[in-house]
């Protein structure tokens, strides 16, 4: 038995200002069954669940877990003892050993032991755990996988593989931060049918955070709706998804048109990767479409399937065994700016000054999308503004030549701009090149300049001009991702590359965003090319849809019956209630 008590909980911004994350929150959870919470992205659902972890300190109320009592003003002793009671999974959160499966099990059972899962004696921890932990790994369904190497495991076996070592510890209450949402259909179900086993066979509460209201109504006994940090309702799952749905924004209407003009062409594409241990080898093979301008085209397909390898290809951030993907150059933005040439096709994986002038009318959102710790949004926009406007080729070509640096090496460099920070580092790192070139190559937007030049797609996007003073931890999992999708569209790129980043996101603030995506598409005429899991979410913005499995096109046309196909393949039963 959980039992909450007049819960407030109050963050300090660096500015000095506060945010109430949860207020006076009474709860009871009953032993052995799952407790869903519901609510849109910063009603305070991630700060409950990691105080009742004990990770998190509140500013009043009391806790009481069995016998364990935590007070506001609790020593470290009792917050210790909730941490004891309890294990949780945080949303995009992948941290495992880079061992086997059943090692990794292994590891958290002997640490939940002894103290310390980093023992050098390994071979007495496997004669002491090895069957307890095969008995967890058959648990989360992952008895198939248990001599795998954890880091060629997929997204969604990684998220099994972590509640398998959670479960190590031997916990009371199991809380989980949307565990499943960044999955396809396929391995969401793998990982809803891994938490019933959880409650049902161990006997462990589960306390479950989903923005999706069909996960609640799979596995949620109960429901609770979560709303500016306050307890709007309780009870039925079915009618509270239904209250919570009452605010989605009415949806705009998509935009239909397509040009005839065709602007990027992938031919004839192949890629292996060769997996040295644990896993299979992913190949794409024999790919070949075009794309036209305006047009709104979704990848979708299993986990694995090649989906995320393809659309980095056609960014031109992974380069293709064979094949190539050639983007349509305008001849008004050729390198030689001769008014009597003629528009050309540009290899977007060949080194080449006129491919600059390609990449920077794209835009590019990652997966694993990553704001900058240490800087505001406003000097994050700066940055951006200042890597994508249109003096920028003309201007770093002029620097490039006063530091020696050739087309192709400057070139080069440009492209590191649309990788995430950490792996635009790396590279430089490699080649023996600090990321202060970057900036002297690239300078940044005049930051004074920077809220005039937002301000109309913060108003597309919902969000205040407030923001561009906060640091990413002062904002929301909503805040967050919107704000990464302005980074990526802030220079009105011709051509929008989205690869599954709104997988975390409500429905409410996904309607919002797909309203977004609309308008834009629509008004600056940009095509979109973007990897998706989420099926409503591609009914509803796509304009046509490539279904992938095995590095291969299955189908491709009209994006409702694909999906629809979709989930029948994935026989994902949560979808069919």
């Amino acid at each position: 038995m959980i039992k909450i008590e007049n819960l407030t909980k109050t963050y300090k911004l660096d500015n000095g200002d506060e945010v109430s994350a949860l207020k006076n929150v009474n709860l009871e959870v009953n032993t052995g069954e799952i407790l869903g919470i519901i609510g849109v992205s910063g009603s305070g659902k991630t700060s409950l669940l990691r105080i009742l972890r004990g990770v998190e300190s509140f500013d009043s109320g009391k806790i009481q877990m069995d016998d364990i009592e935590v007070a506001s003003d609790s020593s470290t002793f009792y917050f210790n003892k909730l941490k004891k009671a309890t294990a949780i999974h945080l949303q995009r959160s992948f941290g495992l050993w880079p061992e086997t499966s059943l090692d990794n099990v292994i590891r958290k059972l002997y640490g939940a032991k002894y103290g310390d899962e980093a023992m050098t004696d390994f071979e007495y921890a496997i004669d002491e755990f090895a069957e307890e932990a095969t008995t967890i790994l058959k648990v989360v369904g992952l008895e198939h996988k248990i001599n795998h190497f954890a880091p060629v495991l997929s997204g969604g076996e990684k998220q099994r593989l972590i509640m398998a070592r959670q479960l190590a510890k031997k916990p009371k209450v199991l809380l989980l931060d949307e565990p499943a949402t960044m999955a396809c259909p396929k391995t969401k179900q793998d990982i809803l049918d891994s938490i019933k086993r959880i409650n049902k066979e161990l006997g462990v509460t589960v306390i479950l955070i989903s923005h999706l209201p069909e996960v609640h109504r799979y596995l949620a006994d109960r429901l609770i709706l979560l709303e500016n940090g306050e307890i709007k309702e309780e009870g039925d799952v079915d009618s509270i998804t239904k209250d919570f749905l009452s605010d989605l924004e009415d949806e705009v209407e998509l935009d239909s048109t397509v040009s005839d003009e065709t602007i990027i062409k992938a031919k004839n594409l192949e890629k292996r990767f060769f997996l040295l241990k644990g896993g299979n080898v992913l190949e794409i093979e024999d790919v070949d479409f075009g794309v036209k301008k305006r047009d709104i085209l979704t990848l979708l397909g299993p986990s694995g399937a090649g989906k995320t390898i393809l659309l980095r290809m056609l960014g031109g951030l992974e380069h293709p065994d064979k094949g190539e993907v050639l983007f349509k150059l305008k001849k008004d933005l050729r390198a030689d700016k001769n008014p009597d040439s003629e528009d050309i096709w540009v290899d977007i994986n060949k080194p080449n000054i006129n491919r600059m002038e390609v990449r920077r009318k794209i835009g590019i959102m990652h997966q694993e999308f990553a704001l900058s710790h240490h800087a505001t949004i406003r000097d994050q926009l700066a940055t951006k503004l200042g890597f994508k406007n249109q003096y920028v080729v003309d201007d770093a070509k002029k620097k490039a030549k006063e530091l020696g640096l050739g087309d192709e090496l400057l070139d080069a460099l440009y492209q590191l701009t649309d990788l995430p920070e950490a792996e635009a580092k790396s590279r430089l790192e490699k080649i023996g090149l600090e990321p202060d070139i970057l900036d002297e190559l690239f300078p940044k937007f005049p930051e004074k300049a920077v809220k005039e030049e937002i301000k109309p797609l913060f108003d597309a996007l919902d969000l205040t001009l407030d923001i561009l003073n906060r640091k990413s931890h002062e904002l929301s999992g909503g805040q967050k991702v919107r704000t990464m999708l302005s980074l990526a569209l802030v220079s009105e790129p011709e051509i929008l590359l989205l690869d599954e980043p709104f997988g975390d996101l409500d429905p409410i603030t996904l309607r919002l965003i797909s309203n977004s995506i609309k308008k834009i598409n629509k008004e600056f005429k940009t095509t979109i090319i973007m990897v998706s899991h989420n099926v409503d979410f591609i009914k509803e913005l796509s304009k046509r849809a490539i279904f992938m499995d095995n590095g291969k096109i299955i189908d491709d046309g009209e994006p409702i019956k694909i999906a629809n196909d979709f989930v029948n393949f994935c026989k994902a039963e949560y979808l069919m209630n």
